[in-house]
């Protein structure tokens, strides 16, 4: 998939979150802010109630949605028969979309209202959809190819190597240029000394700072404003690689506990929330079934 196709992808997916989720908001939006113990009186109750056509249609469909993101991207990873299908980033980013969606649709189901132990499936979920955004920005901070393999330091110093050499044959940047432009680069890129939390940024805000000087450097140069665009791409990238490096011992352990906390929630959430499909079949709620 091209950078492109790809962008158009991940807009495709935000897009139909929002759009689902202004949709249901818009149309039930008076039922919603009516307080609960007048809402029997509403005349959207018998559809948007949790056992309404509606309500319970959410429910169902939010449901479903969910366990097909969660067992489709687990057996994505650790199925052989599946491992070959698609590019594991793009499962992931998938995964991503439905666990988001799914919530979204479940909460209309609940119509705002919270109780017994079905609650906790909820509040559950609300703690998986929170730890996957961490779950998330942790992910993106450990370098990986194309395919969403974890790449091993020796490739990502290769990485770096192949910077330099793309400065002054591709960019036909002399040495002297290169060595100026290294040298703002290794000041910049000096490890902190704070604690791991706070250095995440502050190591971004110096990043930020070291590319306007890269840029007047380059301007300075006179060079045409298309090529200065370019190396600082690829000077972005660097510093993205340098501080990936930087963290990835630390992110990889974040990472692993990351698994401990997010999984048993899931699990929980999982788990009543199949108790509760299947006390609402027994009592009849079959919806259009």
């Amino acid at each position: 998939m091209s950078k492109s196709l790809h962008r158009i992808y991940i807009a495709t997916l935000v897009i139909t979150v929002v759009l689902v989720t202004l949709y249901v908001a818009l149309y039930g939006f008076h039922y919603y802010i009516t307080p609960k113990h007048e809402r029997f009186h509403h005349l959207q109750n018998e559809v948007l109630k949790p056992s309404g056509f509606y309500g319970h249609g959410f429910g169902i469909i939010g449901s479903s949605i969910i366990i097909i993101g969660v067992f489709g991207y687990m057996a994505r990873k650790r199925m052989r028969v599946f491992m070959r299908i698609g590019v594991l980033k793009y499962w992931l980013e998938f995964h991503i979309f439905l666990c988001s969606l799914g919530p979204i649709l479940i909460l209309f189901h609940t119509a705002f209202k919270f109780g017994g132990i079905v609650a906790v499936s909820f509040w559950s979920m609300v703690a998986v959809v929170i730890s996957g955004i961490i779950g998330r920005f942790i992910y993106i901070q450990i370098p990986r190819s194309i395919e969403g393999r974890e790449l091993s330091l020796s490739e990502i110093n290769d990485l770096k190597t192949g910077i330099e050499h793309d400065l002054h044959h591709r960019f036909k940047l002399d040495r002297e240029i290169i060595s100026r432009l290294r040298a703002l680069m290794e000041q910049g890129l000096r490890p902190l000394e704070k604690g791991f939390f706070k250095n995440i940024f502050l190591r971004l805000a110096r990043e930020k700072k070291v590319l306007s000087n890269v840029r007047q450097l380059l301007k300075d140069q006179g060079l045409k404003r298309k090529s200065r665009n370019h190396i600082l791409k690829v000077f972005k990238s660097e510093m993205i690689i340098s501080r990936r490096i930087e963290w990835l011992a630390s992110m990889q352990n974040l990472l692993r506990y990351w698994h401990v906390l997010h999984l048993p929630f899931a699990l929980i959430m999982l788990v009543i929330m199949i108790v509760h499909v299947i006390v609402a079949v027994l009592f009849g709620y079959t919806w259009i079934f």
